[in-house]
């Protein structure tokens, strides 16, 4: 399973991470990895790691090519401004490497749970 979010230690990539990590081992239980990506600099990620505890693994993707390989680099707009950003999404990826379910722009709030209950069906 790979979670795509826009921010290292932002409010909301912060509790997307932490609710992610907490439900590790659940995950673990149902051999789903986790992989968190990021375009933040793997110094970022070190820091972001260190000040949560996280236990996830994180991947950072600087050069916006998994960001623009999977879809989710896309054009954004905040109070008129337009820009360019991660789409915050997660893909829940077979053993054989096939994307068996996808959620774009996420809302956080039980979304950690919605994943794992899809793991839980597909397996």
């Amino acid at each position: 399973m790979i979670f795509f979010y826009p921010k290292d230690d932002t409010e909301t990539c912060t509790k997307e991470a932490l609710s992610f990590n907490e439900m590790q081992s659940k995950f673990r239980r149902r051999k789903v990895g986790l992989l968190g990506v990021s375009p933040d600099p793997v110094k970022t990620h070190l820091k972001f790691i260190a000040k949560y505890d996280l236990k996830l693994r994180l991947a950072s993707d600087e050069d916006r090519s998994m960001c623009t390989a999977y879809g989710i680099w896309q054009e954004k707009v905040l109070y008129g401004r337009k820009y360019m950003g991660v789409v915050r999404s997660t893909f829940l990826i077979d053993g054989d490497g096939m994307i068996r379910q996808a959620w774009h722009g996420v809302r956080v709030a039980g979304h950690a749970e919605e994943v794992l209950e899809a793991a839980t069906a597909a397996s």
